[in-house]
């Protein structure tokens, strides 16, 4: 079986982007991360990837969305990419890559899909919504991509238990942690041959 051929994409850390490349570092997954993409010249995720040999590429996005898109295109067709994942990416993603990779393109949103997603639900804003509505569980979920935030299909999840005493900081480090395993198990069954692309 070949190595499986991933693209990251990230606006800030790329938590769960960190955690798949160091699961393939210590031989847990059979892949390889072709590019990372941030809209973010300031990314964290692009510092992290450049020191490590990860190919990195700043698109901005902000009032180019059609450029950007051609350029996202482009970028992923010419490494050859068979996987892309969304790690904290901030932005919508066109319509020629939505087409290109349909069924190849996976987000991680931090709580069990249908609820809490959508425009805005994003980061400790999902925490709060949570909290604020005084869920006894939450957790992550790996979705499908298409044209609308936190919509596609899902294809895996995982649950967080809220303790009494959790304030958003706390829920935020336990379901960062899940989102990141449940990416790196996702990418796993993927490369494993479990899971067939396209989804």
């Amino acid at each position: 079986m070949k190595t499986l051929r991933i693209a990251a994409l990230a606006s800030n850390n790329g938590s769960s982007f960190r955690a798949i490349a160091e699961a393939i570092v210590a031989d847990k997954l059979d892949a390889t991360i072709s590019l990372l993409v941030s809209n973010r010249l300031n990314a964290p995720a692009l510092d992290y990837a450049r020191a490590r040999g990860i190919p990195a590429l700043c698109i901005p996005t902000k009032g180019a969305e059609s450029e950007a898109d051609e350029k996202l295109y482009a970028a992923l067709v010419e490494a050859g990419v068979e996987l892309v994942n969304l790690s904290g990416y901030l932005r919508r993603l066109g319509p020629k890559t939505l087409a290109a990779f349909e069924g190849r393109i996976l987000n991680v949103h931090p709580a069990l899909l249908p609820k809490y997603g959508g425009a805005g639900m994003y980061g400790r804003k999902v925490h709060q919504a949570v909290l604020d509505a005084r869920e006894l569980v939450t957790g992550a979920t790996i979705h499908l991509v298409d044209a609308e935030y936190d919509h596609g299909r899902i294809i895996a999840s995982t649950e967080v238990g809220i303790e009494s005493s959790d304030d958003v900081v706390a829920i935020e480090c336990r379901v960062m942690q899940a989102e990141c395993d449940l990416f790196v198990q996702t990418v796993q069954r993927i490369a494993a041959g479990e899971l067939s692309l396209p989804l």
